[in-house]
């Protein structure tokens, strides 16, 4: 009886188990559990998506059209238009093969002719005597720069080389020495008419290499005539004289330069470009400082 009733008692509590939430499986979730909202099902997309095109079709478009941002991020190439403004700071040189052949012809007379010459004449006389030299040259010099300096309607420049002529010729020993710009500070003004011509506007117009007399432009050449004109060793009567004074202010002159030109030589990948270029850089600067 026991045994019968031990068998019954066990197989309630089985079917008690069978009944119980923990060994049937999870529980569907409800809204006691969780505060959060169950998210509703999505709609099912067709097959042309939202915008009526097809999946296949946005694919294609996003291939076929870049990214306009990784487009606005590369730089554009320069146009020809933009190119042809950004013109290098340079001389125009039209004559550019008689120019060049002016040039070599400059160049062997320097080397053969002009610094041998010059080199002797420095092994003679020490550099005071040569500036000696350049100051009365420089002195005799004075109506082009005082000339000038009117023509520029720069009455002070005027003034100073007045003085520097009255000061140097009196007291300098005719002008060997400079005692205006040692004693008084008045220096010399480098002036011509080339620069009187490009003060009042009128460009170089293009590049010219002359013979012995060397770098040059347009401007600059229609005004050397004028120059030479008032240089009082212009007027010695003998042209004898005359040729050998100032082919001895030229031999006097490069003694105190030997070795500038061999450095522009030397560094230049083309000394005639470079020598072009350096020439209308300088006159270039000295007409925007008269400005």
């Amino acid at each position: 009886m026991k045994t019968y009733c031990w068998l019954l008692l066990f197989a309630g509590l089985w079917l008690t188990a069978l009944q119980t939430p923990c060994l049937a499986g999870p529980l569907p979730p409800t809204s006691a559990v969780t505060d959060d909202p169950v998210p509703e099902p999505s709609k099912p997309m067709d097959s042309h998506g939202p915008s009526g095109v097809s999946s296949n079709d946005r694919v294609a478009t996003m291939i076929a059209q870049p990214d306009e941002s990784a487009q606005e991020k590369q730089p554009s190439a320069p146009s020809i238009s933009e190119n042809s403004k950004e013109s290098p700071d340079t001389i125009s040189d039209p004559l550019e093969p008689v120019n060049r052949a002016f040039f070599h012809v400059n160049d062997k007379l320097y080397f053969w002719i002009f610094k041998p010459v010059a080199s002797g004449y420095k092994m003679v006389f020490p550099e005071d005597i040569r500036l000696g030299v350049q100051n009365f040259f420089s002195n005799v010099a004075t109506p082009i720069r005082l000339v000038n300096c009117l023509l520029q309607a720069n009455l002070k420049g005027a003034g100073n080389e007045a003085i520097r002529f009255l000061v140097n010729t009196t007291f300098g020993w005719a002008g060997f020495l400079d005692p205006a710009q040692k004693e008084l500070g008045i220096e010399k003004r480098d002036e011509d008419l080339g620069q009187t011509l490009g003060v009042w506007g009128l460009g170089s117009a293009f590049y010219l290499e002359w013979p012995i007399i060397g770098a040059s432009s347009l401007r600059d050449s229609l005004g050397y005539p004028v120059d030479l004109s008032l240089d009082p060793t212009s007027y010695i009567p003998s042209a004898a004289v005359r040729l050998g004074v100032k082919t001895y202010d030229k031999v006097n002159e490069y003694s105190l330069r030997i070795g500038e030109y061999e450095d522009l030589k030397k560094f230049a990948i083309d000394p005639y470009i470079a020598k072009r270029d350096a020439y209308y850089q300088n006159r270039k600067y000295k007409i925007k400082e008269r400005k």
